[in-house]
């Protein structure tokens, strides 16, 4: 894919470089997998009585959501951790809810990867609207192995907003 004018070549964005947001978190978390975003629309099919047609018509139904997974590199930021124990701990007193942007970045060519000097292209970003961690999986322990300990967070949400 070639542009006309400049001759310049678009390639595709690559999907190693992404933010996710928590509204209610003000730390940073870095995650190194988001896995999940996705909606789908219920197929209702319908037909009159008094149809000539034998096939049914089909409406669209209720919009449903998959849960979103979060995967991580066990650190000691806690302004996540404590979101993810609001969320997940037995004695919660207030709702939790928090609304979560997952935006992939395009780092500029020849630009150090660092978010200060990334543009973030508002067209690829996904909003998750009242979020929170219904599932939380620690990292599985093994003195054997040189792995980093990676976590995981699955996150149910209401609606999903795609800007643009």
């Amino acid at each position: 894919m070639a542009d006309k004018t400049s001759g310049s070549l678009y390639y595709p964005l690559t999907k190693m470089n992404f933010l996710v947001t928590v509204d209610s978190v003000s730390g940073v978390a870095a995650f190194n997998e988001v896995t999940g975003v996705e909606a789908t629309v219920d197929v209702i099919e319908f037909r009159q009585g008094n149809s000539n047609s034998l096939a049914p018509v089909k409406i669209p139904g209720l919009v449903k959501h998959g849960n979103v997974t979060l995967k991580f590199g066990y650190t000691r930021n806690n302004a996540f951790k404590d979101w993810l124990k609001k969320c997940v701990t037995e004695r919660r007193g207030e709702d939790a809810r928090s609304n979560v942007t997952i935006e992939l970045i395009n780092i500029q060519e020849g630009s150090p990867q660092t978010l200060v000097e990334t543009t973030i292209d508002s067209s690829l970003t996904w909003q998750l609207t009242n979020a929170w961690v219904c599932k939380y999986t620690a990292p599985d322990l093994n003195a054997s192995t040189s792995e980093v300990a990676i976590e995981s967070v699955e996150i149910a949400y209401e609606e999903l907003v795609i800007p643009n």
